[in-house]
């Protein structure tokens, strides 16, 4: 199973992007998808996530402003992220969990995309 991200670059604070995860040698209705945030030095941080379902589940940090989707017909999830601000600059990683529901660890997820560098400057 292979995860591809795309979508990141540089905005101004305010500004919006859109992260793509595409993911190809299983279907994403199988997984719990979820996109984490890695700052140099820092663990990890876990974003977004989206059950098989269609529960999501946010980080505090960017409820309101953040919106995850899944496409399963396009085996693709999808992150928009409006109104952005300096603290969400990071490498932003896509990942897929078998677990039953949404898991903030991660532990649970067992496939992960390369990241997509998203700066956000002031």
């Amino acid at each position: 199973v292979q995860l591809q991200a795309s979508g990141g670059g540089s905005v101004q604070a305010g500004g919006s992007l859109r992260l793509s995860c595409v993911v190809s040698g299983s279907t994403i209705s199988s997984y719990i998808m979820g996109w984490f945030r890695q700052v140099p030095g820092k663990e990890q941080e876990f974003v977004a996530a989206i059950s098989r379902g269609g529960s999501t589940n946010y980080a505090d940090s960017v409820k309101g402003r953040f919106t995850i989707f899944r496409d399963n017909a396009k085996n693709t999830v999808l992150l928009h992220m409006n109104n952005l601000k300096p603290e969400d600059t990071a490498v932003y990683h896509c990942a897929a969990s078998d677990s039953r529901m949404i898991v903030f660890s991660t532990a649970l997820y067992i496939y992960w995309g390369q990241g997509t560098l998203v700066t956000v400057s002031s």
